[in-house]
Formats: C-alpha cells, structure tokens, sequence
C-alpha cells in the first residue's frame, strides 16, 4: 500500500545514488484496461461563447507520433476557425471541449468547423484525434528555437536539438545536424535531455576536423568530411538533463569543444541494465553500472556545471523568452567574430606537362 511505498523511497533516497526508485504502486493489475482521451493538436481561445483555434500545431503526418489531426488532407482547418460541434453534439464556452473527445484516439470523429459561430457558412469533416500532442508540441518548439537562431545569426549558426541520447535523440541529431552542416557554428541544445546510451556518437561528428577539399571535373567543389562544422560550438544544458545527458556535456567539456551555457546537469551517471519485479507489480530499480575515469568516479551526484550560468526564470519563461538560448546564440557570435572561419581558395590547377 502507499505506507510501504512510502517506507520504500525513503530507504532509497537514503542510498544516496541516481537512478534508485520504486516504480508503479503495487496492487494493481498487470494490464488495466486504459481509456484514452483524444487531441487535435492545436490550442484554443474563447471567442463569442465558441472554442476558436488559436495555433494548429504542424506535424509530420506520415509518422505516427508526430500526425497533427487538423492539418491531414481535405480537412483544411484555420486558425479563427470555430470547433461548432462534435459528433452532431453543439459544443459552447460553457462546456469543457476535451470532454467531447473522451475515448476517440484513433477513431474518426466528425468535427463542424466554421469562420462563424452561428453555423453560417459551416462545414463537417472527419477527423482521427490523437492520444498525445507531446511529440506535436514538442518539435514546435524545436523549430521555434531553430527559426529564432537562424533570425538572430542570419543563417550562420546551426541549432540541433537532442531530446535523448536513445533513439530519438540519435533520429533529431541526424535529422537536424545534417542539414546544417554547411553553416560557421553551432548551437546542440540538450536541455531536458533523458539519457539513455553514452552519446559519443554525437562528439565524433562535432569533432571531425576538415580534411580536403575535392575539384570535380562537372559541378561544384565539396569536402571531405561532407558533413562537419568547423567554427564555434556551444551546447545547452539544464538541471533536468542527466544520465546520457549527463555524459554528453561531460564529453563536450572534456574533449574542448566549445562552451557549455546553462544550468549544472541533473548528476546522475549510473546505469541499470534490469531489475526484477515485486510479485504485486511495483518493482525497485537498483543501478549496476557506474562511470569512472583516471581521476576517480565521475558525475554522479555532482553534475556538468556550465562554463557561462544562464537561470531560467519563470517569468522569463512564461512571456515566451529563452534566456539560455539568447546567450548561447550571443556566444556563439562572439566567438564567430573572434575565430572567423575562411573557406580555403582552391589553388590554381597544376601544370603536369611542359612543352
């Protein structure tokens, strides 16, 4: 019961090591039957007693986690559209409007939308509400943050995300990094991030030096690595990035990549690789893995801490301002204009033969 989970977390707090915790409650079935709820990836505002679309968040919509309801084909949503009813049902400001879609993850809801609120000019179209807008949500701020980089650096200065170091954060990495490769500087933001493997394949790529250049005979000159960012780096950090999150600005520290902007990480660099469960369902984690190096164990309960302090604060946050990353983008110039990075001048072609 919650006497003895209780009982249980305090036994490992008292241990005084990451990753340590009860999981799941106990006394519960092995697979409850769950109820989804149902979104339509978009905020609303109340306008005329009527629920209005606010924003409609762009998705992905041949991945699953990142299908955006709204934005699918033939369904032709706008914001200042009105949600006017639901299945047939009226829906009002007095009304909750997630209440209208309990249960439809998955399943096709017909959605009357119209530019009125008095039905004028409506129309009715099927739409298939997903379980969780997370994903949604997610990127959109992924992309917020690339577009303000890319507006405050005139397109000098790359940003990558990287929401893990598992596969997602491998997926954002390459879907991210790759693209931008051709750009001075760059930014790898990986606050918040969950962990998972040892990120070094990240630090390889940011570590590549340039090689060569290659002249071909039809077309332009290109580089050998094809993919690599030679000026300025700067990396992101919070105190909620830990695990994999911890070593990966260990990594970047450690190796002199560039600046690290932000909050000291979350210090927690133990692994688990299994646990067995309680016989009620509940289970205890118990780390097995843990870093060390030359200098003795690492990280763990300590933390990345960063080269150039950046808080947070609420307020900051809640009128849509990013401190961290206003400073990260300011380092990353300054450090452009101090190491300005030359593209070298092919050479004039050789003279093989002689007459």
């Amino acid at each position: 019961g919650g006497d003895l989970n209780t009982v249980i977390q305090w036994m490992c707090s008292e241990l005084v090591v990451g990753h340590h915790r009860l999981q799941g409650s106990g006394d519960r079935l092995g697979k409850p039957e769950q109820v989804s709820g149902g979104l339509l990836g978009a905020d609303y505002r109340v306008v005329n007693n009527r629920y209005q679309i606010k924003k409609i968040y762009g998705g992905l919509n041949w991945n699953p986690e990142l299908r955006s309801p709204l934005t699918e084909p033939g369904i032709n949503a706008a914001v200042g559209d009105y949600i006017l009813a639901v299945n047939g049902k009226d829906v009002t400001a007095a009304q909750n409007l997630f209440s209208f879609f309990e249960n439809t993850s998955g399943k096709i809801v017909e959605l009357t939308l119209g530019t009125n609120a008095n039905y004028t000019g409506s129309r009715t179209v099927k739409v298939v509400p997903v379980a969780t807008e997370y994903a949604l949500r997610n990127r959109d701020w992924v992309e917020g943050n690339l577009k303000k980089v890319n507006e405050a650096t005139n397109n000098q200065v790359a940003y990558v995300y990287v929401p893990n170091t598992a596969e997602l954060g491998h997926e954002y990495f390459k879907r991210y990094f790759y693209p931008q490769a051709n750009k001075k500087a760059i930014i790898i933001d990986e606050r918040f991030n969950g962990g998972g493997q040892i990120a070094n394949y990240y630090i390889d790529l940011l570590r590549q030096p340039y090689h060569a250049h290659w002249n071909t005979r039809y077309g332009k000159d290109f580089k050998t690595p094809s993919a690599f960012i030679e000026g300025p780096k700067v990396m992101i950090i919070d105190e909620t990035a830990g695990s994999g999150g911890d070593m990966l600005p260990f990594m970047f520290h450690k190796f002199k990549l560039g600046t690290l902007v932000g909050k000291r990480t979350w210090g927690g660099l133990v692994g688990v690789l299994g646990f067995p469960e309680f016989i009620d369902g509940a289970s205890v984690t118990a780390p097995n893995l843990a870093i060390w190096t030359k200098d003795g164990f690492i990280v763990e309960n300590v933390g990345v801490p960063p080269e150039i302090e950046v808080e947070q604060m609420p307020g900051d946050v809640i009128k849509g301002n990013d401190p961290q990353l206003l400073k990260a983008i300011e380092v990353a110039l300054d450090e452009l204009k101090k190491n300005p990075v030359v593209e070298p001048v092919r050479p004039p072609y050789p003279v093989r033969t002689k007459n």
